[in-house]
């Protein structure tokens, strides 16, 4: 039974009629899918793209992303590869913000820190 709770973060409600429990590779997915759809983001570092997502299945989507998942607080790191010609810091803030408002509105938890980590230059077109 200790190896089921492993890596899960426990939800609650006001009037609770059981347990929710999150895995903590879901809110991965969850970080992993939103900074894919900036305009910007090539792929996550492992060279996972939003097309391959659907090929591969959304497991692999957790590559590249590591989160910390502590009481109610998380702490997500990120590392990407951009396409060439886009502004580094505009892509990468929002990349912050989307991943932050895509983790607090499906699980309720609280975004501590979205670190970006740029692993490469794609300069190919697509």
């Amino acid at each position: 039974m200790a190896e089921e709770n492993r890596g899960t973060h426990k939800l609650y409600e006001k009037d609770r009629i059981g347990e929710v429990q999150i895995a903590d590779e879901v809110v991965a997915i969850i970080a992993g899918l939103a900074a894919t759809e900036i305009d910007g983001v090539d792929s996550m570092a492992g060279n996972i793209t939003n097309e391959l997502v659907g090929k591969l299945g959304m497991k692999n989507l957790s590559k590249g992303v590591k989160v910390d998942v502590t009481e109610d607080h998380v702490s997500v790191d990120l590392s990407l590869n951009i396409r060439y010609g886009f502004n580094i810091p505009a892509v990468s803030e929002q990349v912050q913000e989307k991943v932050s408002a895509a983790i607090e509105n499906m699980t309720g938890l609280t975004v501590l820190d979205v670190n970006i980590r740029i692993a490469g230059v794609n300069m190919e077109e697509s």
